[in-house]
């Protein structure tokens, strides 16, 4: 008995957006770069510890500026072409993501600061009894 070979052939081709929205979380020790459609469905994301840096050299501009690079990269196969920038947090590659996503070619529409504001903040330490 000879020993068929079939051939797969993958049905399912990649979805076609044009429009999205980048969240870029700056923490002060990782940025995060997510790219997602316009419903917040997440198509692709990339972190600057998934770029390879580890410790203090996570949060530097430079480690933001690459995981923005191949966010952006990645989200070159969905065909996005204009997205709406969201930024979060106190870390420092905040502006070197964003511009980073410029460079990528994507058209950025809008750059809205999401962070949070503290209303009166924590609650202070118990007075010290000696």
């Amino acid at each position: 008995m000879a020993r068929q070979t079939r051939k797969v052939i993958n049905t399912k081709s990649k979805r076609r957006i044009y429009r999205g929205i980048v969240h870029i979380q700056a923490g002060h020790h990782n940025t995060i770069v997510t790219i997602s459609n316009i419903r917040g469905e997440v198509l692709c994301w990339s972190s600057s510890g998934a770029c390879g840096f580890k410790g203090k050299r996570k949060a530097t501009g430079f480690a933001a500026k690459k995981a923005a690079e191949t966010a952006a990269k990645k989200s070159r196969d969905f065909g996005m072409r204009e997205a709406k920038v969201l930024v979060t947090g106190p870390g420092q590659g905040r502006e070197n993501a964003i511009r980073e996503m410029f460079r990528a070619g994507i058209k950025v529409n809008v750059i809205r600061e999401k962070s949070g504001i503290p209303h009166n903040g924590c609650r202070p330490p118990k007075k010290r009894s000696i």
